[in-house]
């Protein structure tokens, strides 16, 4: 039996209803609810069902890694690591970059980089702290979404809100939001976005502009999560419509009420304070620079096809609401191919069969929210279709050029707006179905119940491809064969592991299908160059800064290359090339220093070595190049001094203890070079050249047992050590003429 809200009757004689839910409500005619799969739940035990089961779909991906994105919003990221002062965060992108950059992609999302900077703070670089914050803030998410259905449906309608809920918390989706460290934006934002639907209600039912200035403060803390949240005005404004305007939808009535139309020019003003925020902080480097592999419809000459493209993009992000199979962590360069150039292959292809019929049902929807002649229906749909596609704003390319061509992040929020039209059809179907007996409704329950639980085992298996990045991109082969930066990823992971021939092999791959990748030209020159084919690794990088000529590392590259081939002077002008692309560059600054070595400009190499400290004051290699190269030049106090100098930045450095041992020693200060070897042999004890040198040492010293004890230690670690199978017999035969 159905459970009604009860009324009694108020001193006036007038009914209200008495009801214990502390949200805004929408009140409807009671209609029969002999309604689906489950019974009418509390919002108490609703909000604590969908927590459950939103943290059971994604429990799994706590245990993942660091994944694709995850490496440089993160990882490589000082904002997030708190290795820049706090008030940077708010004048660098998401990825750390100066807004002011030219490189920047403009992406502003400061509080999402602070929320990353307290894990780090607490948990380091560990992955595990990470990925349970995201699947926490889903959770608390998905249970939002349980209060604002309910308030957006009304409270005659909480299992409708509640099975919408199950739906948007289950849905696959939502997995590179919530596996993926870097979708926290989205996370997030969502949150603050039902935040201010709600809080806009309540001031709807009660009038306080407290209520009004809690919704525009939480709109604002969405958009600096991530900028997609500034369109929850647009959803508000929506609402409101739906709340206050009891007739058709239609322009003449919304102007007829003022307080509308007050509520609207505050939104208004609202939105334009925001976006003046934002554009003040992106500085004056203008709009962000993709290339043509982000987003290549955004760069096609011909409009024709850029218009097809893009509707053809929009039906593929309806697909995956309705049929989230097809999911990949990119779907950019060759994935989705352009839609001809040429006008008849523009017309024929059969992809815009999916364009039309993604409008077709779009506009029929739209026409029902407009002009259904049942006022719950245009309710339900206009409420539907606006959580669908006022946040999907941002993505399509209307008001300005993305950096992407699909992003199942994008569809965090429109999933709400599916999930809402897609339980409200169900509910129509089950009035239909009603009269023809309970058979037929079992059929639409089962049906239900066989869409959640095939979305929560979809994502629950999806999360397994996004622990780690092995399984992650060899994913999206199945989805994106045809994406060059599919086998770019498979290549660099190859790489990574020392899987040489299959990076090869993928990055050969990448560059059929895009010959102007140049990042993959970089990267295969680089395996080439370790494998001692020069010519081949010159070759490639020649191409790669022919495609691009402000690649900083395809010029530096180039130069370790030219240097390797003796060819010094084109070297060097590669290592400053590169330079002037990038005045920061430790490692540029480093190899130009070992160019220098080499032709024995040690003036110079001393000024890159230190160019390359200044720049990155925990760069090992250049403290210990400079610290050899002043002992070796007859600078041995300078050595020692730039030793100790290194050593305040990083005492716990092996290879600094040992060069400051070895300029201690030549000095016959054994004690001293004695306390050094020992600090570099505990921080790296598998070393062999740090117990030879340690036994050369005793050796010196007179200790002949302690300079044994240490040569046979080297020997046991690497019984080929031929200096110390030398020194060793040198010191036996010593030994024997003292004996």
């Amino acid at each position: 039996m159905t459970k009604t809200a009860t009324k009694e009757v108020s001193e006036n004689g007038a009914g209200k209803v008495n009801s214990c839910r502390n949200f805004p409500s929408t009140i409807h005619k009671p209609a029969a609810q002999q309604l689906f799969i489950c019974p009418e739940v509390s919002l108490k035990w609703g909000c604590a069902i969908i927590f459950i089961l939103a943290s059971a779909c994604y429990v799994n991906s706590v245990n993942g890694s660091f994944v694709f994105d995850d490496t440089e919003a993160i990882v490589n990221n000082e904002d997030a690591k708190g290795k820049t002062p706090l008030n940077e965060i708010f004048f660098n992108d998401f990825w750390g970059t100066s807004l002011n950059h030219k490189s920047s992609h403009k992406s502003y999302r400061p509080l999402t980089i602070l929320s990353f900077r307290l894990n780090y703070i607490f948990n380091g670089l560990d992955p595990r702290p990470f990925h349970l914050t995201n699947v926490l803030l889903h959770s608390i998410c998905c249970t939002l979404s349980l209060v604002i259905f309910s308030t957006l449906l009304g409270e005659t309608r909480p299992r409708l809100a509640f099975i919408t809920a199950i739906l948007f918390s289950v849905h696959p989706v939502h997995t590179e939001a919530v596996s993926g460290i870097v979708g926290r934006a989205d996370l997030l934002c969502g949150i603050f976005y039902f935040l201010s639907i709600y809080w806009y209600a309540k001031h709807l039912d009660g009038g306080s502009l407290t209520s009004f200035a809690t919704s525009m403060a939480s709109c604002a803390i969405a958009m600096f999560c991530k900028e997609q949240g500034i369109t929850v005005l647009g959803v508000v404004a929506v609402y409101d419509v739906t709340r206050s305007v009891t007739g058709t939808f239609n322009f003449g009535n919304v102007m007829k009420r003022r307080d509308i139309l007050q509520r609207f020019f505050l939104i208004a003003v609202v939105g334009v304070a925001l976006l003046y925020v934002r554009l003040s902080v992106m500085g004056s480097s203008g709009a962000p620079a993709f290339q043509r592999v982000d987003n290549p419809a955004s760069f096609a000459d011909s409009p024709t096809t850029r218009a097809l493209s893009y509707n053809y993009v929009y039906s593929i992000h309806a697909l995956l609401l309705l049929w989230p199979h097809w999911l990949c962590f990119d779907w950019s360069m060759g994935c989705i191919p352009l839609i001809g150039d040429g006008r008849h292959q523009q017309v024929m292809d059969p992809r815009n069969l999916g364009s039309l019929f993604f409008w077709i049902v779009m506009f029929s929807a739209i026409f029902k929210a407009l002009f259904s002649p049942s006022q719950r229906q245009r309710k339900y749909l206009t409420l539907g279709l606006a959580l669908m596609a006022v946040p999907f704003l941002p993505a399509t390319n209307i008001f300005f050029r993305v950096g992407f061509v699909v992003a199942e992040r994008v569809l965090f929020m429109p999933v709400a707006g599916y999930c809402l039209v897609l339980v409200y059809g169900a509910e129509k179907l089950n009035a239909f179905l009603f009269p023809f007996g309970h058979s037929k409704l079992w059929i639409l329950r089962g049906c239900l119940l066989a869409v959640v639980v095939t979305f929560a085992l979809k994502s629950f298996r999806r999360n397994m491809d996004w622990q780690d990045e092995g399984r992650l991109f060899l994913s999206g082969l199945a989805v994106c064969p045809l994406n060059a930066k599919v086998h770019y990823n498979i290549g660099k992971n190859a790489a990574d592991r020392g899987l040489r021939d299959v990076a090869i092999d993928r990055y050969e791959k990448a560059l059929e299908l895009n010959p102007d990748y140049d990042q993959a030209m970089n990267n295969l020159a680089n395996l080439l160059k370790d494998l001692g084919r020069l010519q081949s690794a010159e070759d490639w990088l020649v191409k790669a800064i022919s495609v691009r000529p402000d690649f900083a590392a395809a010029w530096m590259n180039l130069g370790i290359v030219q240097a390797l081939l003796r060819k010094h002077k084109e070297a060097r002008v590669s290592y400053l090339t590169a330079l002037s692309h990038r005045r920061k560059y430790p490692d540029c600054y480093y190899n130009l220093g070992n160019l220098y070595l080499e032709l024995g400009q040690f003036r110079e190499a001393e000024e890159a070595f230190r160019n390359a400290t200044l720049l990155q004051p925990t760069h090992v290699l250049a403290w210990t190049n400079l610290i050899v190269m002043l002992d070796n030049t007859g600078q041995s106090q300078r050595s020692e001094s730039t030793a100790l100098e290194a050593l305040a930045i990083l005492p716990n450095e092996a290879n600094l203890h040992f060069s400051l041992a070895g300029i201690l020693g030549k000095r016959s200060q054994f004690k001293a070079s004695e306390l050094h070897f020992l600090s570099a042999i505990r921080l790296n004890p598998h070393s062999p050249i740090y117990h030879t040198n340690l036994g050369v040492l005793y050796h010196r010293w007179k200790k002949f047992q302690l300079a044994e004890q240490s040569y046979q230690r080297a020997l046991s670690l690497d019984p080929q050590w031929k200096s110390a199978t030398e020194n060793l017999k040198l010191l036996q035969k010593a030994k024997q003429n003292q004996f």
